[in-house]
């Protein structure tokens, strides 16, 4: 048993740990997908020694006060991190969609109302700097787990259009608090997944746990992967490790965001 229990952990996530930079970004193209998202790639030198290993990997971005500012990067110092003025500009997290290893990296931007980020995606334009940090630390999850189950709202499909692509399971779960017809345009290959739409904004953890109690989980070999709005992400996490018993190694929570 012992043994086993070793077998198992060997398969648990790795966290790593990787160089904090700050790098400047310019904006190379802009599209319109799933008419929710805009999908910006930006290029830049600075990018050279960008790593992501981790599918749901973080980095910040940091936008101008002022639309058409120009954002200087900050210092690194023995007292910590120094921004230009004494005052960190507004900065959200976003999961690398794509990068090519080189100069190209790919992000995807939910439009919604009042968003510093959304706000400035709408109006971005070829040329346009921004300046992205990290991501600080990354954990690494085995692509090849027998059982995955993935749930988020649109904030998180990005992270799930990137895990699926390396994905493979012998059952693998989508439940999306999105609306239909805006995932299957997100997601348009959806071969080999139980995708289950919750609509947008319906993120109500009762309901959603009445439609996980019909889904029955191996007793290994599995990984869950839970993101939203902060209270609703935690307490899908203490659903399947207090009352469905799972292995918190193999549960993962997130909060991608908080209610107001």
């Amino acid at each position: 048993m012992h043994s086993d229990n070793q077998a198992s952990r060997s398969r648990a996530p790795q966290r790593v740990r990787n160089e904090l930079r700050f790098r400047h970004i310019t904006v190379a193209s802009k599209m319109l997908v799933a008419s929710e998202f805009w999908r910006i790639t930006f290029h830049g030198s600075d990018l050279a020694g960008f790593h992501s290993p981790g599918f749901d990997d973080h980095i910040k971005v940091f936008f101008p006060q002022e639309s058409g500012a120009e954002l200087q990067l900050p210092q690194m110092t023995d007292e910590g991190i120094v921004w230009p003025g004494g005052a960190r500009p507004p900065a959200r997290d976003y999961t690398p969609l794509a990068f090519d290893g080189e100069s190209s990296l790919t992000l995807d931007f939910y439009i919604h109302d009042g968003g510093v980020a959304s706000g400035w995606a709408q109006q971005a334009k070829e040329g346009d700097r921004l300046i992205m940090g990290g991501p600080r630390g990354s954990l690494v999850v085995p692509t090849d787990y027998a059982f995955q189950l993935y749930v988020c709202d649109e904030t998180g499909l990005p992270a799930f259009k990137r895990r699926q692509a390396d994905a493979r399971a012998q059952a693998l779960h989508l439940f999306a608090c999105v609306d239909e017809a805006t995932g299957r345009d997100y997601l348009p290959d959806l071969a080999g997944v139980n995708a289950h739409w919750l609509g947008s904004g319906a993120a109500q953890v009762d309901k959603l746990i009445a439609a996980l109690d019909n889904i029955a989980v191996p007793q290994e070999d599995y990984f869950i992967w839970l993101t939203g709005e902060g209270d609703f992400a935690k307490a899908l996490g203490d659903y399947f490790v207090t009352r469905r018993g799972l292995d918190p190694a193999f549960v993962r929570a997130v909060a991608y965001w908080h209610a107001k």
